[in-house]
């Protein structure tokens, strides 16, 4: 029989707190689930406006406190799904992208999609796995 492992919420203080039904993160044993992260600021307002670059840094630090906040880092990730709301920001994002992850290349998905605010030009979400002991 598989033990079951226990879920625990991460919602970081240092992050706008959710208005809608979800959590910004979600751990499953060594497994960290972080919801999609856009380039809010802690306040709920819009780092970047009109600058993907900038929201694709801010989306990913936003990120990286929900992964810290669950024992993990950026490069504990394993896959991220980002959201992309014109292919025609795709070169900006993904160097901004690449810039956050450095060297490490997590598996990803880059999608067209709407984001929930019109000024929101990228949502990143992604899965990690925390290492044993924690960072």
């Amino acid at each position: 029989m598989t033990e079951v492992s226990e879920v625990e919420t991460i919602n970081p203080h240092d992050l706008v707190i959710p208005v809608s039904s979800y959590s910004h993160g979600i751990t499953a044993g060594d497994l960290v689930f972080v919801a999609g992260q856009v380039s809010f600021d802690e306040e709920g307002n819009v780092v970047g406006v009109g600058d993907v670059a900038a929201q694709t840094r801010q989306a990913i630090a936003n990120v990286e406190k929900v992964l810290r906040a669950a024992g993990a880092r950026l490069s504990d990730v394993v896959s991220t799904t980002v959201y992309l709301t014109s292919f025609d920001n795709y070169a900006d994002y993904d160097r901004a992208y690449g810039e956050c992850f450095g060297g490490h290349r997590p598996a990803r998905a880059t999608v067209k999609a709407e984001l929930v605010k019109p000024e929101l030009l990228v949502e990143v979400q992604a899965i990690a796995v925390r290492k044993r002991g924690g960072v």
